[in-house]
């Protein structure tokens, strides 16, 4: 039997498991098993908590839902480190090891603040051919790569379908980028939905895409930070940042990270 323990970020909710010892090794079809909402746990990933490789107190390895392991996930961290504290007696400073890098998270109650990796490749103003239409996205690697896009109207998007069509674009083949499409609700306030690969569909909330679309709006708005982010599962982000010319240093993620029950299942 397996041990496991159901928690949510900002409504992106996550399967956590202690792994310190190192026996679990889940394939991908158990990983998509258990993160199936009909016939398993239900979830839009699993993470694992193992001992770290290289200094830092842990390590966080992250699957999505269809059992590919991704290189980071801004709201699964945040309950990482909410996990960590409650089952291995970390501290209310820690850091994980990810493929991303080093991540550094502050606990105060169930608020988490994530000290984030410089974000990469930041592309303004890009014209991308899909289908019959020329859109101008922008493109910014804030642990994972993603998409950002600009529109007036958030509830007319159709997210399964734009997302899809952008996701497999060959301009980020072969791995894909997640698409995050953003609306302005103030001077620094935006409201985002976002499509996620792995997941291959439209999550509540994705905090790489979080700071993706804040680091963004900051560039293309020119103003400083911090932003608060709006995300479809109701609940506002906040992305700090330093912006030096084009480019973002020392850029943190502050959210929510709640437990929800616990279990053990048969895998």
């Amino acid at each position: 039997m397996l041990r496991f323990t159901k928690m949510n970020g900002a409504g992106n909710d996550f399967v956590l498991i202690d792994n310190r010892a190192g026996d679990l090794h889940l394939d991908r079809g158990q990983i998509a098993h258990l993160c199936d909402r009909h016939r398993g746990i239900g979830a839009d990933g699993i993470l694992l908590l193992e001992e770290s490789a290289d200094g830092a107190d842990f390590r966080m390895r992250y699957f999505n839902s269809d059992g590919g392991e991704a290189e980071m996930c801004g709201n699964g961290a945040r309950c990482f480190a909410r996990f960590a504290n409650k089952i291995a007696g970390a501290q209310e400073k820690i850091s994980f090891e990810t493929p991303a890098g080093v991540i550094a998270a502050e606990l105060t109650g169930d608020l988490v603040t994530l000290h984030m990796t410089e974000p990469t490749d930041l592309r303004l103003n890009v014209m991308l051919r899909v289908g019959d239409e020329n859109k101008t996205v922008h493109l910014v690697n804030s642990g994972v790569p993603h998409i950002v896009i600009p529109v007036q109207d958030l509830d007319d998007v159709d997210v399964q379908r734009e997302g899809a069509a952008i996701r497999y674009h060959e301009m980020v083949s072969p791995k894909g980028a997640n698409v995050n499409f953003i609306k302005k609700r103030g001077a620094r306030q935006i409201a985002v939905r976002t499509y996620e690969r792995g997941v291959e569909n439209e999550t509540l909330a994705c905090g790489t895409g979080v700071v993706a679309s804040a680091l963004i709006f900051a560039a293309t708005e020119n103003i400083d930070g911090p932003v608060g982010v709006l995300v479809r599962g109701g609940n506002e982000l906040q992305v700090g940042f330093e912006k030096r010319g084009a480019r973002f240093k020392n850029v943190t993620l502050t959210g929510p990270a709640d437990f929800v029950f616990e279990g053990t299942i048969e895998v």
